[in-house]
């Protein structure tokens, strides 16, 4: 359910608008008849994959790498 709040109303019962929108609420914040802010839940999805192109890293990747190339690095 959404509901329109006044920036004076959400000051003083920002702690219950959090609660509500932790339930699955939505909160429209307005100053006036103008709709300011939208509060709505953080999803963690969990990690995300790369969606830009159509390549995996592989493994290999995370692998320390040889001495020579660190020294490389370092210079």
């Amino acid at each position: 359910m959404t509901q329109v709040v006044q920036v004076s109303e959400a000051q003083t019962r920002l702690s219950a608008l959090l609660a509500e929108v932790e339930a699955g609420d939505e909160v429209i914040i307005a100053s006036g008849d103008k709709p300011v802010a939208r509060l709505v839940a953080i999803h963690d999805g969990g990690p995300r994959e790369m969606g830009f192109v159509g390549y995996r890293v592989p493994d290999s990747f995370f692998e320390p790498l040889p001495e020579d190339e660190l020294a490389a690095w370092e210079q």
